[in-house]
């Protein structure tokens, strides 16, 4: 008679009921609070704050320009994953512990970094005919730096597990450097390239740290939506403010969900 190896972890009903627990904690209660509370607008103030010319203007910002950081991001982080993982060159694992350096930085201290250097008096600001802080440039500039890591760190473990065999053999049979990438490496990296873009969008999308102080906060110009929702804090607007976090999260979860699919529908399938 064989005997029966306990499993490593407890079984199915109780890690269950611990997932469900942490999630509902952590998750699932806010933002259930969240929405309860916004419920306290009435239909006329719902549509004054989804058609106030702030919100939207706002709303449009905060995501063209998280979209903006992340497609930049999309590219700088594949080439910079691409370094890492196919050369050896002195100052490598530097490099390498640097690309983490957004996650350990307080975002305050980055974003007043940011804006001492790229202000029109700064040390690179000064260089340049335009001004960078202080416009949506220096806001995408700002979500530039903070959600780089999340496209190197999602790309890194899938480039290492290509074989570059597979490359040299392709490139032997004639293929161009473009037609290797692209027959080669781009269908085993794009629904890593998706995820670790949809993680960058995401967290810039909510980003307020390091947005905050080289945006310049002005109304109509430069204010983001963490930044609205803050200002109606401070006046005690609590139903506004709430209000536009369901917005913002109604929306976010829409397009997160498009990548979503999108992701899925181009996942080889085993």
């Amino acid at each position: 008679m064989s005997r029966r190896t306990s499993p490593v972890i407890p079984g199915f009903g109780l890690t269950l009921g611990y997932t469900l627990t942490y999630l509902a904690l952590i998750v699932l209660i806010p933002l259930g609070a969240m929405f309860v509370y916004s419920l306290q607008l009435s239909a006329e103030q719902w549509w004054g704050l989804i058609s106030s010319r702030q919100v939207l203007f706002s709303l449009k910002l905060s995501f063209g320009t998280a979209l903006l950081a992340a497609l930049l991001n999309g590219v700088l982080g594949t080439v910079i994953a691409w370094v890492l993982v196919r050369y050896n060159f002195p100052g490598r694992r530097i490099i390498d512990a640097m690309v983490d350096m957004p996650f350990a930085l307080p975002t305050a201290v980055a974003g007043i970094a940011l804006t001492a250097l790229y202000a029109p008096n700064g040390l690179i600001g000064s260089l340049f005919p335009f001004k960078i802080a202080y416009t949506p440039l220096g806001i995408t500039l700002a979500l530039v730096f903070v959600t780089l890591p999340f496209v190197v760190r999602t790309l890194q473990p899938v480039l290492a597990d290509i074989p570059k065999e597979v490359e040299e053999a392709a490139a032997c049979l004639g293929a161009k450097p473009l037609q290797v990438f692209r027959h080669v490496l781009l269908p085993s990296l794009l629904p890593a390239w998706l995820t670790g873009f949809a993680l960058a969008f995401a967290r810039g999308v909510g980003e307020y740290g390091s947005v905050v102080f080289i945006a310049g906060n002005i109304p109509l110009k430069t204010e983001i939506l963490p930044l609205l929702i803050v200002s109606k804090l401070d006046q005690y607007d609590y139903p506004a403010a709430t209000g536009i976090g369901v917005i913002m999260l109604a929306v976010s979860f829409i397009l997160l969900l498009l990548i979503n699919v999108l992701q899925r529908r181009i996942q080889p399938h085993n």
